[in-house]
């Protein structure tokens, strides 16, 4: 049996399959090179950067909750220049599609940091983390309007030329309105959605289980929501949307692909089974053989809203 193309263009961005590490969950990638083959991935997005470095919050930094997991990490992280002295060239050797994701506390933050990143080898493109529910200062800041979203975006455009996609938050009320920003703003595509903020509490000291109070929820349970989140998207704009959120096999994939994603991205689940990478594109690849689908690309926005007809039956 033909096996199907599953190469996907993300703006410029080309990968040889739509299975993307997503960033805060596989490190800067070198760290999971002796149980993963980080060519046959179709990109790692790696750990957030700053500027400089940052510690991040103090523990504890992560709970499990029912079908997910709560963290506050506070974006730890060794800073831009750090990452580009001595984890990019390890991840270029190793054969990887670098996406690097970057965080700012304002919108010349973000832009210097696209500045840098453009000089070096190696890097495929940007993801702008405007979404992480669990700092302070910029991030989510921007990304819960349309106007924070735009500018951030338009600073980032005017400082690259590499292919950029803001990561949105689902923390809002109306994605498909930041997404447009993003869009006009001139983002090659988004990726959505980041972590749903929320909190867990200890009954019997009452106090939350995080040192941060609140954190942000990813995992199986928040599936459905970002399923829902990616289909109002795809409806609103033109550019190619990363979906991820609660992805742990290949069904989850599909759906994803079907709801108006052009590419998924792996997190929680990567804790689990470091090893999830192959089944996943196995499992991607005999879905489509079974439906008779050439490539990837013929199931992407495909979700049928025909109307049914329900017949019931007295028992």
């Amino acid at each position: 049996m033909v096996r199907p193309d599953l190469n996907v263009r993300i703006g410029a961005l080309h990968l040889d399959n739509p299975l993307i590490a997503a960033s805060g969950c596989f490190g800067y990638g070198v760290e999971y090179e002796e149980l993963v083959d980080l060519s046959k991935l179709g990109a790692i997005a790696v750990k957030g950067l700053f500027l400089e470095s940052r510690e991040g919050h103090s523990p504890t930094r992560i709970v499990e909750t029912p079908s997910g997991m709560l963290n506050a990490i506070g974006l730890q992280g060794i800073g831009v220049r750090r990452f580009v002295d001595e984890k990019l060239p390890a991840l270029q050797n190793a054969g990887a599609v670098v996406i690097v994701n970057i965080c700012g506390s304002t919108v010349d933050e973000y832009a210097e940091l696209a500045r840098i990143l453009s000089d070096a080898d190696g890097v495929a493109a940007l993801e702008l983390n405007i979404s992480c529910p669990n700092i302070k200062e910029g991030g989510i800041t921007f990304g819960c309007s349309a106007t924070g979203t735009h500018e951030v975006v338009r600073a980032v455009r005017k400082s690259t030329e590499l292919p950029i996609f803001p990561k949105l938050t689902p923390n809002v009320t109306d994605i498909a309105t930041i997404a447009k920003a993003a869009e006009e703003a001139g983002a090659d595509a988004v990726s959505l959605v980041n972590t749903f903020l929320a909190m867990a509490i200890d009954i019997e000291t009452h106090r939350p289980q995080l040192s941060n109070v609140v954190g942000g929820l990813s995992g199986p349970a928040i599936r459905p929501i970002a399923v829902r989140m990616v289909y109002e998207c795809r409806t609103a704009i033109d550019i190619p949307i990363i979906g991820m959120g609660g992805i742990v096999n290949s069904r989850d994939v599909v759906e994803f692909l079907i709801a108006g994603a052009t590419a998924v991205q792996i997190g929680t689940a990567n804790f689990e089974d470091p090893n999830i990478w192959p089944k996943l594109e196995a499992g991607l690849v005999t879905y489509l053989q079974r439906h008779g689908h050439a490539s990837v690309s013929e199931i992407v926005g495909t979700v049928d809203l025909s109307e049914r007809k329900t017949e019931w039956t007295s028992s």
